[in-house]
């Protein structure tokens, strides 16, 4: 178990969320190949505008300064050598996902397109100038170099290594979580949601990030009134925690070893709502945090400093089940349940105290006991 450390003046913070660390074991061995393949430019950029190459949506910002930007197009113009891309086939479409080399990929869309995105403001643009680059290249856009410096861009090779599943297609998402996770070699480590995020996109990653946006949702997971809007830096944890009660809410009963791989196959196979649908799971959402917080406030979710993943689970599904059977009328009763519950030695050994809050016997123990523990709350 993990607790972020934290200062004394930011005691409810979001990113102080006390969770599981699991360690899982991967397959011994995966049924996929991978090949080398070198990309001219040009046709990078026509393929990530008609969307052939997909680059996933990992809820955070462009991070690459218009100078750093610059001097990437520039080896390019100059033909030096530059670092190779990761690329997944995707089998169902032939599309290929981007694992890593999104912000070379972006950078090289960008200033063909002659925008360049302003960091305080990724939905505003400007125009995309080299800078401080050799003087031949200073302060031109794609359009502004002769046609022969547009040509040596358009012909650069960007290097890319391709991996693709050669048997067993209904597990390629499988194998490309794994390859996510091994080998994105950004500056910042992809979360697991983040990789989710990506390989599962679909009208329920939608859902997940709109139910995020609900006001109730986020003044209980950010936990200080000064903080309303939901915050990239968190790493998608706020849509974690969702997917969490979502995934415990309607598919428990699957549940094994693993709540990372619990919570793959949950999202695998709801992709497209094809399961459970965007208004059942949004009303039950909605309701049972409306509920929680009407009756606890933003402190919910936090026996101590930081948001507790296993207490959260586990008041989640208790109160939702009890809404089951009707409104909750009597706010102070839920208060004092709650209250009850988290001083339970049963409860908190299920989960404050233990080592492995996702075992099952541990997850089990405690959602038993907070349905037991709301089901007569008035």
């Amino acid at each position: 178990m993990s607790t972020v450390h934290h200062s004394a003046h930011d005691q409810s913070s979001a990113q102080d969320i006390v969770e599981d660390i699991e360690e899982t074991v991967s397959p011994s061995s995966y049924a996929i190949t991978s090949y080398n393949a070198d990309y001219p430019v040009d046709g990078l950029v026509k393929r990530i505008q008609n969307q052939d190459i997909y680059i996933p949506d990992f809820q955070r910002s462009y991070v690459w300064s218009q100078e750093q930007a610059s001097r990437f197009i520039e080896s390019l113009l100059l033909g030096l050598p530059v670092p190779g891309i990761f690329l997944a086939k995707e089998p169902q479409t032939n599309r290929l996902i981007v694992i890593d080399g999104q912000q070379r990929l972006k950078t090289l869309q960008y200033f063909y397109e002659g925008k360049f995105p302003i960091q305080s403001d990724e939905d505003q643009y400007e125009d995309f100038c080299l800078s401080k680059v050799a003087e031949q290249f200073e302060g031109k856009s794609y359009g502004a170099l002769s046609a022969n410096d547009q040509r040596q861009l358009d012909d650069s090779i960007l290097p890319a290594t391709i991996v693709r599943q050669e048997e067993m297609q209904e597990e390629f998402s499988t194998s490309l979580y794994s390859i996510f996770e091994r080998l994105n070699t950004g500056g910042t480590q992809l979360s697991a949601q983040e990789i989710r995020a990506s390989i599962y996109y679909g009208k329920f990653n939608e859902l997940l990030n709109e139910l995020n946006e609900y006001e109730v949702w986020q003044k209980i997971f950010q936990g200080d009134e000064h903080s309303r809007k939901p915050d990239p830096s968190k790493r998608m944890k706020d849509r974690e925690l969702i997917l969490r009660f979502v995934a415990l809410y309607f598919a428990m009963d699957l549940y094994e070893t693993s709540m990372k791989e619990f919570l793959n196959d949950f999202m695998k196979s709801n992709r497209s709502l094809q399961r459970y649908s965007a208004v059942e799971i949004t009303q039950v959402f909605q309701g049972t945090v409306d509920a929680i917080y009407g009756a606890i406030g933003e402190r919910a979710f936090r026996p101590h400093v930081g948001l507790h993943a296993a207490v959260f689970d586990a008041v989640m599904i208790g109160v939702a089940h009890r809404l089951k059977n009707g409104e909750i009328k009597e706010a102070s009763d839920l208060k004092n349940a709650y209250d009850e519950l988290l001083v339970s030695q049963d409860f908190l050994d299920y989960s404050i105290n233990s080592r492995q809050m996702t075992d099952i016997k541990n997850l089990q123990g405690r959602i038993s006991l907070a349905m037991a523990k709301f089901k007569s709350v008035l």
